[in-house]
Formats: C-alpha cells, sequence, structure tokens
C-alpha cells in the first residue's frame, strides 16, 4: 500500500500521518508496523517521529496475517438466506463483526467460521467474507461473501452505490421536518481517535433521513445510506443535534440515555444484486425488542 503526501500533511509526523490515511487500524498497530521497518518514506526505512514533506511517497506493507489463526465458535446465527455465494445474517447488537485487538475471539467471523469453512479472502484471515461492516452496537442485516467472486462483485456495489442499506434509528430531540439530506464530510476525530467527525477536508459522506414517528422527547427515523463512512449515521444525527440514543460516544456531554445497551440503531433493509445471477434481491428484518421497549416507555 502506498499513498503521496498532501500539503494538508505536510510537516506532521509519520506516525501521525499514518494515521490519518490508516485510519482503519488502530495507532499502536501502526506504531509496530514502522517498528519492524516495513514501512518507507522516499524508499528508505522511516521512523515514527519522522516529518512527513509535501509529495513525500510512503509505502507500508502490513504483516502477513497468516501468522494468526482463527478458530471457528459456536455462537447462534440468525440466517436471513443463504446459497453458494452469500449469506445474510441478522446481527444481534453487542456482537463485534471480526476479530481486533481485544477482541480476538467471539465475534461474527468466528460464528461464521463455524458454520461455514468456505469464505473469501479478499479481506485476509481476519475479516473473512466481510464485505460491509456495522458496529458492534448496531444489529441488523449484513452481507457476507462465500467466495472471492462474489466478493469483488458486492465490493463493486458497495463502490458504486448500487447496494442499498436502510437503517431505522430512534434519536434525542424531535425533528420537525420530515424528511431530509445530511451531506456532511466526514474524518477522524482530531482528539479521540476513536471517535469520526464532521471534517470539511474529509471524505464525502451524505445520508437520508425521513421521520416515521415522533414522540415527547425524541424521534423515530429512517434511513438511507448514500455513502457507507464509518459511524456516518451516529455522526451525523448528532450533528444536527438529533444523536442516537443511547450512544455513549456521540451522545454529547450530558449522556443521560433512557437505553444503557448501546445506539439504537439497527439496519433493517439490504438490497443488493446477485453476484451470479444478477437478481435484484432485497432482504428486510424487523425492529429488535429492545427498540419496541424503550418506544412503549416513550409512549407513556
Amino acid at each position: 500500500m502506498e499513498f503521496t503526501v498532501t500539503f494538508k500533511e505536510a510537516n506532521l509526523r509519520l506516525d501521525k500521518v499514518l494515521a490519518i490515511f490508516c485510519s482503519e487500524k488502530s495507532r499502536s498497530y501502526l506504531s509496530k508496523v514502522i517498528d519492524e521497518g516495513l514501512v518507507k518514506v522516499n524508499g528508505e526505512v522511516a521512523k515514527s517521529s519522522l516529518k512527513v514533506k509535501e509529495n513525500d511517497l510512503i509505502e507500508i506493507t502490513y504483516p502477513e496475517d497468516k501468522t494468526i489463526s482463527l478458530k471457528g465458535e459456536d455462537i447462534p446465527l440468525n440466517i436471513i438466506y443463504e446459497d453458494s455465494d452469500i449469506l445474510i445474517i441478522d446481527k444481534p447488537q453487542g456482537l463485534v463483526v471480526h476479530p481486533a485487538a481485544g477482541h480476538w475471539e467471539g465475534t461474527l467471523v468466528n460464528a461464521v467460521l463455524n458454520h461455514c469453512k468456505d469464505l473469501s479472502t479478499i479481506n485476509g484471515v481476519i475479516r473473512p467474507g466481510i464485505v460491509h461492516r456495522i458496529d458492534k452496537d448496531t444489529s441488523g442485516l449484513i452481507c457476507i461473501a462465500k467466495n472471492d467472486e462474489a466478493h469483488h462483485k458486492l465490493a463493486e456495489q458497495l463502490k458504486d452505490h448500487t447496494m442499498n442499506r436502510e437503517y431505522v434509528a430512534l434519536v434525542k430531540g424531535v425533528i420537525k421536518e420530515n424528511s431530509g439530506t445530511i451531506d456532511m464530510p466526514i474524518g477522524r476525530h482530531k482528539g479521540n481517535r476513536l471517535k469520526m467527525a464532521a471534517d470539511r477536508d474529509g471524505k464525502t459522506a451524505i445520508t437520508h433521513f425521513t421521520v416515521l414517528d415522533r414522540f415527547e422527547t425524541h424521534t423515530l427515523v429512517g434511513l438511507k445510506l448514500v455513502t457507507g463512512r464509518t459511524h456516518q449515521i451516529r455522526v451525523h444525527m448528532s450533528e444536527i443535534g438529533f444523536p442516537v440514543e443511547g450512544d455513549p460516544l456521540y451522545y454529547g456531554k450530558h449522556y443521560d440515555a433512557l437505553y444503557q445497551g448501546g445506539q439504537l440503531l439497527t439496519a433493517v433493509k439490504l438490497s443488493l444484486i446477485h453476484p451470479s445471477t444478477g437478481e435484484l434481491m432485497t432482504f428486510e428484518t424487523k425492529l429488535p425488542p429492545y427498540f419496541d421497549e424503550v418506544m412503549a416507555k416513550l409512549k407513556k
């Protein structure tokens, strides 16, 4: 993997620049990669403290994932659909999608490996079959690719926005408009690497929303992703003043959530073109019980 430093990153330390370009990786992981001599600047092995210049060429080689061996685990799966190419799963809240530092076991990937041995290898050993992700405490529909050809075609649909993903969220506050579009670039939060934030220099992020129901203090909204940035819905709703209920990361300083189990956000609809047949397929799921419980309290 390689990239060129722009004027925006000029004079920053190498480790900070990598955190920007490789935001899917933790800083501790990137530091180890640098320490192992796997990062070069203009063809020479570089240290974390090096201050890069505009137009510097940075090359990074990740360690082989083959050193990691994952095992299947007998974790219940709610399988909505399955064939020789794809697997559609309704993921419960609280389940991490794939292994990472601190979560090497007990993930959706471990459960899928126990159910199905043949998965795509596009995303390496620790993310077999994973075409797209949803957060640990976001529930709902996720697509798994069983082979590389299917994975490539599904990934292309994500890229050109022909894969339709729709969510439902309960947000704090009452939205007056019946519908709207949030067009707000998103980038890594400057002070907290666990968070994302609105950033004019970030990546394009577009979310459509429609009001489904209103309560005295909350609004139930349907959301359709045009792009798929990390924490996109959570960031967008928080930025316009309507944070997702139960979200400890974006709810604000005065966290007084009605629901303490995580954000009330769930992926309820997934439409895609089948990688082999070319058929348009749509999958839907109901709101999980904890949504109904919270809304019942609001109605009272």
